[in-house]
């Protein structure tokens, strides 16, 4: 028998007894191998790898809320394969609709078409930080960063304390929003 499938089952099991620690490990050792997985699909499917992270917690997310649910009596890799099997098909069914409605812009081109005279800022600026402020926080803070104050990936993550990766994926996802939005009012 596998050895993860084990050491993650006795975890699972102590995790019913209320052992967190056991429980935490295992979480944490099933994040890394989680990681690697999800990656290796994602760019298997030639999707970018900047989603990793979040099939990642939504698998870690669904795995804790449903722990009630694995049946100790059974093996356990196949119920967590089973969760992270229709999570990765989830992503890549969204960013298969996703890509679609992609606009993939250089940094250079999203800075100029926020400068531009063609915009007229006095008449579009209520109704702009009306729709940035109904994203979530964090992606707020990315437009804010990047698209009105011109600060390029690298620095917005260090201004908001994340990685690039992550500033990137806030801001294309906003901006996908802010566009749903923009063309919802028209």
């Amino acid at each position: 028998m596998d050895t993860r499938e084990i050491r993650w089952a006795e975890a699972m099991r102590a995790e019913r007894v209320g052992d967190s620690m056991a429980y935490e490990a295992f979480l944490r050792e099933f994040a890394i191998f989680l990681r690697r997985l999800v990656e290796t699909h994602l760019r298997r499917t030639r999707f970018g790898v900047a989603e990793t992270e979040d099939v990642v917690q939504e698998v870690l997310i669904a795995v804790h809320s449903r722990r009630d649910q694995w049946d100790i009596q059974r093996p356990l890799l196949p119920w967590l394969n089973a969760i992270t099997r229709y999570k990765i098909i989830d992503t890549s069914r969204r960013l298969g609709r996703d890509a679609r409605m992609r606009i993939d812009l250089s940094e250079e081109e999203w800075a100029r078409m926020f400068t531009s005279d063609c915009i007229n800022f006095d008449h579009n600026l209520a109704d702009a930080e009306r729709l940035i402020s109904e994203l979530p926080r964090k992606e707020q803070a990315a437009v804010r960063t990047i698209a009105l104050e011109g600060a390029s990936t690298g620095e917005a993550a260090k201004k908001l304390g994340t990685s690039d990766a992550a500033v990137r994926v806030a801001f294309h996802r906003s901006l996908k929003k802010l566009m749903l939005a923009a063309q919802g009012r028209l």
